[in-house]
């Protein structure tokens, strides 16, 4: 898939607020400081599409980018906000669970997992839930290029045999760095097949 354009269009504190236009969405989450923002400006070729921010859980609100005028990329909230108030972090796990749960033309659901670490319970229980719920979900393990390659295949492979108690068979895994530009073409490719068949 090329990406000819790519704009923002609007922030929404609730889902009823999102865009009524009924184009495919493509929404993106994951922990806090998991490279969100900067896998969707990879994604797009353009470094300031999404805000990069040092400060976990920047992101609070459900954001639409519309892509070629004919899909839209949703950067929604991070989950496991350590800093926020209870009270914030239930607001934002509302805002979310209502996203996912009622947003019809929600296409895919791509699930961020930072590859330098083991698998976390926040994670697994978030990946959970969704397949109590039937969302389509897709997993991407980001910042591959901040570790050792062998301590990653054996921290994917923990993931994924984690991931094994539980399920019979595994989602779609892709692996991305916003450095090397992985995994690009790969999920840009994944989304178009979705798309075609919509």
């Amino acid at each position: 898939m090329i990406i000819k354009t790519a704009q923002f269009l609007t922030s929404s504190a609730i889902v009823e607020q999102c865009p009524k236009r009924k184009l495919p969405e493509f929404a993106f989450i994951g922990r806090s400081n998991v490279g969100k923002s900067s896998l969707i400006n990879l994604l797009t070729n353009h470094n300031k599409l999404a805000k990069i921010s040092g400060t976990p859980g920047k992101t609070q609100t459900i954001n639409h980018f519309v892509i070629n005028d004919a899909w839209f990329l949703v950067d929604l909230p991070g989950y496991g906000f350590a800093k926020l108030s209870k009270k914030a972090r239930v607001d934002l796990e509302n805002m979310i669970h209502s996203y996912v749960l009622k947003r019809e033309n929600l296409a895919c659901l791509f699930v961020l997992i930072d590859s330098r670490h083991k698998p976390q319970a926040i994670d697994i229980d978030f990946i959970r839930w969704l397949g109590e719920h039937e969302i389509p979900f897709a997993l991407i393990m980001t910042k591959t290029d901040k570790i050792k390659k062998q301590e990653l295949i054996e921290n994917i492979e923990a993931f994924q045999n984690k991931m094994f108690e539980e399920w019979e068979e595994l989602p779609v895994f892709f692996y991305s760095s916003a450095v090397s530009k992985q995994g690009r073409e790969e999920i840009l490719d994944y989304i178009e097949s979705i798309y075609n068949i919509l």
